[in-house]
């Protein structure tokens, strides 16, 4: 069975509140997330999982030097969500941190 990997992208995540970056409609596998950081000074990340209203942080506070980048998820390693789990970011400054998201829709069992 072919695999349907697909993208999603979100630019300028927000402070504070989470930035929702993909919610999940069945058993899916993220394979890469980058961050990229567009603002002059340096920066911070969150990322986290919400099941069932419980937030699991997958990276909390990860520094993020002026007009550098973050590969969170990367070789070869995945995140397995199931449906109904949400995928969100935020960052230390809002409108300085764009996100990119990689992830193969419904694994096969």
């Amino acid at each position: 069975m072919a695999q349907d990997f697909e993208a999603t992208f979100q630019k300028d995540i927000m402070t504070g509140s989470f930035t929702t970056l993909l919610t999940s409609d069945s058993d899916d596998a993220v394979i890469g997330m980058r961050f990229a950081n567009k603002h002059s000074g340096s920066v911070t990340v969150d990322a986290k999982i919400t099941r069932s209203t419980v937030d699991y942080y997958l990276i909390k506070d990860a520094p993020l030097p002026s007009g550098g980048s973050l590969e969170f998820v990367d070789g070869g390693s995945k995140v397995v969500i199931q449906s109904g789990d949400t995928l969100s970011a935020n960052c230390s400054r809002t409108a300085s941190v764009d996100v990119a998201v990689s992830y193969i829709d419904t694994i096969s069992e």
